[in-house]
This record gives structure tokens, sequence and C-alpha cells, in this order.
């Protein structure tokens, strides 16, 4: 497996093109004093962590555990203390540090993520955290621009790294640890516990809500169902397309640039995978709610949901984080508890089943991760630079860290409509 080769931090941050990365080019500007509260404040945090945090001068942070190498301190605490952790990953992009088992030492860092931040430090997060562009809020307008940062960066590169579903949520395997052959399988697993909890069926109207590459539309229609599938990423809508039409499904599936606010019908079901956490918290009634509205009486919702604990979310949904910034733009996991009180409160659908599976998410990741890393000179190939594959790859292991850690969860959730009739 090719992993990345060590590197100075000056030379990483000499190949980052400065039009596109201009915050990861060089270290911000900082005062001594705000520099030496970070430092503090960090050496109070990490010497009290199982880590091995090792820096330049030879001083070392920790009591043991997975390693850490900062090869420029000053730059990597200018960054957290201007801008927190986007400061770090934005660090890791330019070079500033690495780890060995960058997973490993990640886990132990969301394990201990209520702890870094003195309490004092917490209750005035909102003066020092960044807050999050307006220009990032999902508008209709907003959210066509948000979904192509991301989903209309290359359909090669997805496929370098996906298997040969497509699939890019979270597999559901029958047993750990889990291996490259049995993704596909364990992604139709996922997908056909999803279409059964909906009752997906031959003669079923189903609308889908995020598209993907068009698995699960392919899934669906295979079992005799009519889909209406929407998404606002051209190029998933193309590649879907294309998917469907070579299966000989197209009298059956209809693939639409459409966003969910403007859905019409009435459907026997909606399936939606990983899709809410791209709404935003500001638009999670107006999400909800057109769930309920195109559903008919009785109908059923089969919904896959990234989650996090409720008081880190309540901490995070204002501020701007390094995986908003680089990876998903206005974006936002919600808890299990806002799901409830969203649904209960803006629509008449109820929660029926719920059921987490993080763990298989963390495995998911893994073998992503693995086969990007393997595929690193394709990634090359496709003019994606050294900035970006590191971005990839922290962004791929600071998410698979989450789920190991259990600072993050997916759930599976079955709604069903009430009966508003009298």
């Amino acid at each position: 497996m090719r992993t990345a080769e060590p590197r100075s931090a000056t030379a990483q941050r000499r190949d980052v093109d400065p039009a596109r990365r201009s915050d990861v080019v060089a270290p911000p500007e900082a005062s001594r004093t705000r520099t030496a509260v970070t430092r503090a404040v960090l050496k109070r945090a990490l010497r009290r962590l199982p880590l091995q945090v090792r820096f330049a001068d030879g001083s070392r942070l920790g009591t043991g555990g997975p390693v850490i190498e900062i090869h420029d301190p000053d730059a990597f605490h200018r960054r957290i203390g201007t801008h927190g952790l986007v400061g770090f990953g934005e660090s890791y992009m330019a070079g500033e540090w690495d780890a060995p088992d960058l997973v490993a030492a990640l886990t132990v860092l969301a394990d201990n993520a209520a702890r870094l931040i003195p309490e004092p430090l917490q209750r005035l997060r909102g003066l020092w955290a960044p807050r999050r562009p307006d220009a990032e809020r999902n508008t209709p307008a907003g959210a066509r621009d948000n979904i192509s940062r991301h989903y209309d960066l290359s359909n090669d590169l997805f496929a370098l790294f996906l298997d040969e579903t497509l699939s890019y949520s979270a597999a559901l395997f029958r047993g750990f640890p889990a291996t490259w052959p049995l993704l596909a399988a364990a992604q139709h697993r996922k997908i056909d516990r999803l279409l059964d909890l909906a009752e997906v069926g031959p003669g079923t109207r189903l609308l889908e809500i995020g598209t993907g590459w068009g698995e699960l539309a392919i899934r669906a229609a295979a079992r005799g169902a009519r889909v209406t599938s929407l998404t606002l990423s051209r190029e998933q809508r193309d590649l879907a397309r294309r998917r469907v039409a070579e299966e000989g499904l197209t009298d059956l599936v209809s693939i639409e640039l459409c966003d969910y606010r403007e859905a019409e019908g009435t459907y026997d079901a909606v399936v939606s995978v990983e899709m809410v956490e791209a709404v935003g918290a500001e638009y999670w009634p107006v999400y909800f709610a057109t769930l309920d509205a195109r559903l008919a009486p009785g109908g059923r919702a089969a919904l896959q949901a990234i989650t996090m604990p409720h008081d880190r979310m309540l901490a995070s949904r204002d501020t701007f984080t390094w995986i908003q910034k680089y990876v998903f733009p206005g974006g936002l996991l919600p808890s299990v508890e806002a799901v409830e009180q969203v649904t209960r409160e803006h629509t008449s659908l109820r929660t029926t089943r719920r059921d987490p599976f993080g763990a298989h998410y963390a495995e998911t990741l893994r073998l992503w991760r693995e086969r990007f890393t393997e595929r690193a000179d394709e990634v090359e190939g496709l003019g994606f630079d050294a900035t970006f594959r590191r971005m990839w790859t922290f962004y791929l292991a600071y998410s698979e860290a989450g789920f190991r850690a259990g600072y993050l969860d997916v759930q599976q959730y079955l709604f069903t409509k009430e009966d508003s009739t009298p």
C-alpha cells in the first residue's frame, strides 16, 4: 500500500496552489500572546491524553499511545490559535504535522473531544470559534452550489475508491473485520434493508431524495417499483441515468435535477440515504415536512442518517468546521433528539423503528481510505494535487475516527405517517 511520503512542512507548502488553497499555503498572522495561550492550552490537554506527541525540538507530551509528529510547532499553534479545529486540519494539509496511524491518533482526539477545550473557553465558543459564512446557507441556490462543490468534483475520482455499486454511504456487513470483496454485497444489504423497511415492491410509487449514482433506484426498480429520484448534482444525474439505461430500467426510473423542496406528487414510500446531513439545521423542518407532504396516507419513509451527540450538535451548529470548509459546505449532522423533535413538531411522521450501526460505517470508511491510498497515483493522474490528496485522506480518517470513538453514529429510520383524519 502506498503511504504519504514524509516531507518537510516548508516543502509541502511550496506545492500548494495559493489561488486555490490560500489558507493552507502559509500560516495565518497571529500575536505572540495568542500563540502562547494556544500552546499552553494544548499542552495542558495533550499531556493527559493516551498519545505520544513529538515536537521538532525533541519535547514530548502525552501518556503514550498513537504518535503525532509536529514538524512545525509555531505554524501548528498559530493555525489552531487563529482558526481552531479548522486550523488543525489545515495544518495537516500543509504538512506541518503527521501521524503514522492517522486514524488511531484522531480516534483518541475524538474520544476526548468534549474535554480538549477548558470549560471556561467552551462557554466563550461564540467569541473564538469561526462562524459559518452566510453564502453557505442551504437556500435553493446555495444548496446547488454546496452539493456541486463536493459531488461534481469528478465521477472518476469517486469511482477510484468506491466499489462497483458506487454507493457513498455506510454499508451493512455480516461481520468484522470487513474486506474489500464483501463491500458491494454489504452495500446491497444496506439498500435492501431500507427498501424492506419502506415495503417497496411491485407497483410501489417511490420517491428517492438524493440519487447518489443510482444504485438504490436501480435496485428498487428491479423489484418492480416506479422510482422518481432527485439530485442536485449534474455529474451524478448523468451517470445515474446511464447506469439505469444499461440495466434496461428507463421505463421505471426517472432521475431529475431537482431540489427536494420542489418535489411534487404523492408516493407510497420515500427513501433518503445520508441526505439530511446536507440540509442544514435551518431547513430540517422543511426537509421533514417535504417527506410528510409527499407521502400518501399510510405511507412509509425510510431514512439513513449520520448522527452526533445532541450536546455536541448544539455546541457546533453555528460554527464553521473543517469538514464544512473543505468537504461538505453547508452540512450539519443532526442528533437523534433533533430528528425526534423536528418530526414531532413539524410533521405527522412518527419513528416506528431506529437501527444504529456506526461500527459498520467505521469499516466502510476504512475500506474507502485504504483504496484511496492504494490508488493515489491514479488520483494524481486525474489532476488532484498532493494537498487535495492529504485533505481527502484526512477527511476519510477523521470520519472513521469519529465512528470508532462513538462520537458519530449512523441510523436507519422507519417513519410512518399518522392518520390526520378526525
